[in-house]
């Protein structure tokens, strides 16, 4: 069965080990959507609302996980120069930002009828969070950028480093500017939650099915991303090959009269 730390050996994106993550997954969503949309039922302060929390709240949590993840990789990359890490930054990231949009649009559904509208430019946990995105765009984008791989990947990695200094900015924004923002503060915490059971435990349930599909994600992204460098490594090592040959035959070939007159 392939891993994650046996890439050189990929050929495919498939696995028996994505498939059981895939498995999980699914039935994971499944159950997690009839937790949340009938068998839990409202919660004494929140009363409906509090269903779009259980997406609300894991999709921020993988975000700032998958941003982490990205940081870690881009340290070790600059460190190790490691091909492997540098993927693994930049598969992570691309999660990240898909669960931190998703963050966003729920936090906006989330804001309609509990502050009266969607959105609103100076809150501070809504401007933090939508700098943090615009952000891992902005690192996706350095990726794409024709150049140099090792180079490329260098910048991303500082760049990748740079971002991830947002995130305790995001988790804190409630804590440090609490009267510039019209976000609650945690409502789980150590010791001390604002929840009923059943929601609590509907919580729970959310954080583990997202981190799972997190997961799966993550795996099948990095075996792309792993054949995706491959191919572009064998196709710089075939352009060098012809270049090359093209030498060779130049050098090999008798010059003309003219040549030999210039």
């Amino acid at each position: 069965m392939n891993t994650l730390g046996e890439g050189a050996g990929l050929r495919n994106t498939s696995s028996r080990g994505t498939r059981v993550l895939g498995a999980l997954s699914i039935i994971g969503v499944v159950f997690l959507g009839l937790l949340g949309l009938w068998w839990s039922p409202e919660d004494s302060d929140m009363g409906d609302l509090v269903r779009i929390m259980y997406v609300h709240v894991p999709s921020a949590w993988l975000a700032y996980m998958a941003f982490i993840i990205t940081a870690v990789g881009s340290a070790m990359f600059l460190w190790k120069r490691s091909r492997w890490w540098d993927l693994i930054a930049g598969a992570s990231a691309e999660i990240g930002v898909l669960f931190c949009a998703l963050a966003l649009a729920t936090g906006s559904l989330w804001g309609r009828p509990t502050w009266g509208t969607y959105w609103r430019w100076g809150d501070a946990r809504i401007v933090t969070t939508l700098v943090l995105l615009l952000m891992y765009i902005g690192y996706l984008a350095l990726r794409r950028v024709d150049g140099d791989p090792i180079q490329r990947s260098k910048r991303a990695a500082v760049v990748g480093l740079i971002a991830a200094a947002n995130i305790p900015v995001v988790r804190y924004s409630v804590v440090w500017w609490s009267n510039r923002t019209l976000h609650q503060k945690d409502t789980v915490t150590l010791g001390d939650t604002k929840l009923d059971n059943m929601p609590l435990f509907t919580l729970m349930v959310g954080l583990a099915v997202f981190t799972v599909v997190f997961a799966w994600m993550l795996l099948h992204r990095f075996r792309i991303a792993w054949l995706e460098s491959e191919l572009e490594e064998g196709s710089l090592e075939r352009a060098l090959v012809e270049r090359r040959a093209e030498g060779r035959m130049t050098s090999d070939r008798p010059m003309g009269p003219a040549e030999v007159r210039s």
